[in-house]
């Protein structure tokens, strides 16, 4: 998934062009997007010229993970106007577009010529797709498709680098031809001049204004009036319009699934790479920092010494390798699904889009709650810029939203487990991670000292029994007469909580499933299961009443695990900071004057302090403009 480690970060990082004339914050809007862009065209062009890189990893592939790495983020700081081009146009072209489409697309757009990028959203839509309001109606007298933007709210809204970057985009709009609705496809839109830049006559468009964090982007808007384009420019690898107007459907609706998937699996693994940062971060600065005395007398300790700061920061180590080995475990299974998807066999889409959907919305959640934990851990000095942890946070959280918000997933796992819930009751054969629905619960009532078998076993248990009874109350809303649709929504907060429970069941599974086969040191073996028991016992821990109200644990093993919790804190301990150590975060990379490798914090704050543009003279300018008078006023 990331070839990251195939290229050299030295030969990027060591590059004076990527160095910025002041930090982003002390730049204007204007002037953070413009130093960005300068430095996303060089890593491009850099990037384009080094041709060892692009034999290892391939271009497109290579490019991708660089976007996506920590050295693309550390070169653009806070959003890349150029990221979606790689991440989302060039792959819609190629995931959707006909071979004839490709060769007219492609090399255009991986030389530069054109940039794109994906417009979906709209001011009054995002997840809800069906909803979407811009429409591209076909005329067969000129064969081409009419783009319009009816209502406010049918605004193409928040799309990365379509501000002022890019001069092309693949836009989503309801496709009409002969007088019907076909529902939402791609098309590949010309937005700018080729020459000029300008925008084309009919095509409304500019940045949408400053946002929570990666404000080094062009998030953009777009409007339509009555724009058109020719037929061909519709993308159709899975269905087409004719010239005559007739529309060819796809041979199935489940062939999206494969894109979803695909971006949503990249979003988990760039979840926990966001994590990894803010975590060594934390650890490093928390072995540095010493507060407080833990007895009378006693010389400060480190603050990683106190148990509660431990109970901050190792479940987020631990939640790293849970999340990178269930990503894995998706991304494999999503490559060996796409060979037979080329064979005209689907059935195990439905099943990789939930589990997808799911990891997306847990990975992105535990991540963004992760690194707000590690801030409050740095203190008040977490709260400082130079810190980094204010911008990752930022740039993590929003990946709850984007591609797919977060409850709404949850709501399309929860109506997969409820399909199979029936379809299991109904004798019907499960896919894998919905089998245990099937499964008599085993007890573990009487087994004194639990293993990680038997952890995942309650974890299984649970969720299969929070399952049964939410599928038990929806069809009591429906015998009552109610509607399904009331029906699901009056059961929702329940389903969603089925949903949780299902993917960190999958996730635990996936965790120990990988450290039992991992071929390791005994050493490093012993350490990875800890984590793992850690990771299990910490989210037990934190939903004991689901295992509880399920009898998957009693009140005796859930006291005994928690017991168990705080020693495992005290034995990963002397290991915390060579764990952090050992993810190899770069210090460019980190931009942090809490968390480099060396250690030296105060320095380096102070130093970072002495560069703001307040302290370039000892007296502002605002001291004699607006100060001075008021404490003049009665003299």
């Amino acid at each position: 998934m990331n070839n990251m480690n195939l290229l050299s970060e030295n030969a990027f990082l060591s590059d004076p062009e990527y160095l910025d004339p002041i930090r982003p914050e002390y730049m204007s809007h204007e002037e953070r997007y413009t130093n960005a862009l300068r430095k996303a065209c060089h890593m491009v062009g850099k990037f384009n010229n080094d041709e060892e890189i692009q034999q290892l990893v391939g271009q497109m592939e290579g490019m991708r993970s660089l976007m996506g790495s920590g050295v693309g983020v550390a070169i653009t700081k806070d959003g890349n106007p150029l990221a979606l081009h790689f991440i989302m146009f060039l792959p819609a072209i190629m995931g959707q577009g006909t071979v004839e489409q490709q060769a007219q697309w492609m090399s255009r757009a991986w030389s530069g010529e054109i940039i794109g990028t994906y417009a979906q959203t709209e001011l009054g839509h995002g997840t809800f797709l069906r909803g979407l309001e811009t429409t591209a109606t076909y005329d067969p007298d000129t064969q081409e498709f009419i783009l319009n933007s009816p209502t406010i709210t049918s605004t193409k809204w928040w799309p990365g680098g379509l501000g002022k970057t890019v001069n092309y985009a693949v836009v989503m709009a309801q496709l009409y031809t002969q007088g019907q609705c076909h529902g939402i496809h791609p098309f590949v839109v010309q937005l700018r001049d080729e020459e000029t830049h300008q925008s084309m006559p009919g095509v409304t468009i500019g940045e949408i204004g400053p946002r929570l964090g990666m404000n080094t982007n062009d998030n953009g808007f777009l409007r339509f009036d009555h724009y058109h384009i020719p037929r061909t420019h519709m993308l159709m690898k899975h269905s087409q319009v004719l010239e005559d107007g007739t529309y060819v459907k796809p041979a199935s609706n489940k062939l999206a699934y494969g894109t979803m998937v695909f971006v949503r699996v990249a979003i988990c693994f760039s979840s926990y790479r966001q994590l990894q940062r803010a975590v060594t971060i934390a650890t490093r600065y928390s072995a540095v920092r010493h507060q407080s005395e833990l007895a009378p007398g006693e010389p400060e300790p480190q603050i990683l010494d106190y148990q509660t700061q431990q109970y901050k920061l190792l479940p987020q180590i631990a939640t790293i390798f849970a999340i990178h080995f269930a990503a894995k475990d998706v991304w494999n299974t999503f490559n060996e699904v796409t060979g037979n998807i080329q064979d005209g066999n689907l059935v195990r889409l439905p099943e990789l889009h939930a589990i997808s959907c799911g990891l997306k919305a847990l990975s992105s959640t535990d991540a963004a709650s992760g690194v707000e934990t590690c801030r409050l851990a740095c203190g008040g000095h977490g709260y400082l810029a130079s810190s980094n942890l204010p911008r990752i946070y930022t740039s993590t959280t929003a990946a709850i939203t984007y591609e797919g918000e977060n409850t709404v997933l949850w709501l399309q796992v929860a109506r997969y487990l409820i399909k199979s819930y029936r379809e299991a009751s109904q004798g019907q054969p499960l896919g894998h991670s919905v089998s245990y629905l099937t499964m008599q619960a085993a007890s573990t009532h009487n087994i004194s000292v639990l293993s990680n078998a038997d952890l995942v076993e309650a974890y299984k248990n649970a969720v299969s029994s929070m399952v049964s009874k939410t599928a038990a109350r929806l069809q009591q809303h429906c015998d009552m007469g109610h509607p399904f649709e009331h029906a699901w929504n009056n059961c929702s907060v329940l389903l969603v909580r089925c949903a949780q429970a299902h993917t960190r069941y999958f996730t635990c599974e996936r965790f120990v499933d990988a450290v039992e086969k991992a071929e390791l040191s005994e050493g490093v073996r012993s350490i990875l299961h800890r984590l793992c028991r850690l990771y299990l016992i910490y989210h037990i821990s934190l939903n004991h009443g689901d295992f509880l109200r399920s009898g998957a644990l009693t009140d005796f093993s859930i006291s005994t695990l928690e017991e168990e919790m705080c020693n495992l804190l005290t034995a990963l301990r002397p290991d915390a900071v060579s764990l952090v150590d050992s993810f190899d975060v770069h210090d460019r990379i980190l931009d942090s004057t809490l968390g480099c490798w060396d250690g030296n914090v105060y320095q380096r704050m102070f130093d970072e302090a002495q560069k703001s543009p307040l302290n370039q003279t000892d007296v502002a300018e605002a001291y004699f403009k607006y100060l001075r008078p008021l404490m003049k006023a009665n003299l």
